[in-house]
């Protein structure tokens, strides 16, 4: 998808707002998977997920490619709509924020903390979505999509720090919802000519993206339902899939019962925070594990924008409700 020169430019810019984020090894995980484990600290970023990347090389864009929008509408589960509003109203833009009924309440008040006006609608995502592209049509807001070119440019910045740091790494897990971060992965991965094997990680209630690269072509379920509100997707992005269904090794799924498995080890293996999708890299590696002996492994900890009754119950030794 992009050059070297390209991703150099996109770490330049993002790193104007966000510091490179750590990518730590960390002995009781390499315990647990019988490997060298490398975490990529998204979880430290602001905002605490690694969207908030794609948000400053978005509205960069927007800025320089529309300059009569007056701002931008969106859907989310959180974790995007926190970075296209920070970095919009940073660009002097407005942000309408749409998110479906139910949404994480500590995630909708991030937003709304950045400035964002948010819009409670529909009964999930894909609800939302449908919704704000409607929107766009009837103000001058430009309709951010799930998945755009300068979305993933800025998102492969952690994949650039992350090869740059470890270049032999022999696989990496990456957690997907619409698909720009394990697409940026893949980019950063390709751009710099290393062979290391990128796996993508779906939670089992949330399938379509597992189900479409299984069967050649999209594939939409009827529901998703899973704590792992960063996976939480009905309908998958045609442009995400022609990058992830070629560009990587396979896609696996994850049950929530895992996942919050994941997110204990994370807290009591590192003391770091997790939110669902967060955990999901680990938790599929975990389920692989026999064949990760020996290999130097890169778990990409997306976020830990969880809310605090959902880690209370996980803490405690249960699964939230989806």
């Amino acid at each position: 998808m992009f050059t070297i020169p390209e991703l150099e430019e996109a770490h330049a810019l993002v790193g104007r707002h966000v510091p490179p984020t750590p990518a730590h090894d960390w002995p009781l995980l390499s315990e647990a998977l019988g490997a060298t484990v490398i975490v990529k600290h998204e979880n430290h970023a602001p905002t605490g997920a690694f969207k908030v990347r794609g948000g400053i090389t978005f509205i960069d864009w927007l800025k320089r490619t529309h300059p009569d929008m007056q701002g931008v509408v969106t859907a989310t589960r959180g974790n995007h709509g926190q970075s296209q509003a920070r970095a919009a109203i940073a660009a002097g833009l407005t942000a309408k924020i749409l998110v479906p009924h139910g949404n994480s309440v500590e995630k909708n008040a991030a937003m709304r903390a950045y400035g964002a006006d948010l819009i409670v609608h529909g009964r999930d995502f894909d609800e939302a979505k449908d919704e704000a592209m409607r929107l766009a049509q009837t103000e001058p807001l430009y309709p951010v999509p799930p998945f755009h070119r300068e979305l993933v440019r800025g998102v492969a910045t952690y994949g650039y720090e992350l090869f740059t740091a470890h270049p032999d790494l022999d696989v990496v897990y990456v957690p997907i919802g619409c698909g720009s971060g394990i697409c940026g992965t893949i980019a950063a991965r390709d751009a710099l000519g290393l062979s290391t094997e990128v796996v993508g990680v779906v939670a089992a209630g949330a399938p379509c993206v597992k189900l479409s690269v299984e069967a050649g072509r999209l594939i939409e379920t009827n529901e998703a339902r899973t704590f792992a509100d960063g996976t939480c997707v009905r309908v998958p992005v045609q442009e995400a899939f022609d990058i992830y269904s070629t560009g990587t090794s396979h896609i696996g799924a994850v049950t929530d019962d895992e996942i919050a498995d994941a997110v204990r080890l994370f807290y009591s293996a590192t003391h770091n925070l997790a939110e669902g999708a967060g955990a999901a890299a680990l938790a599929l590696a975990l389920q692989e594990k026999e064949r990760l002996k020996g290999r130097k492994v890169g778990l990409v900890l997306s976020g830990g924008n969880i809310d605090r009754p959902l880690y209370q119950t996980i803490l405690a030794g249960g699964t939230p409700e989806a």
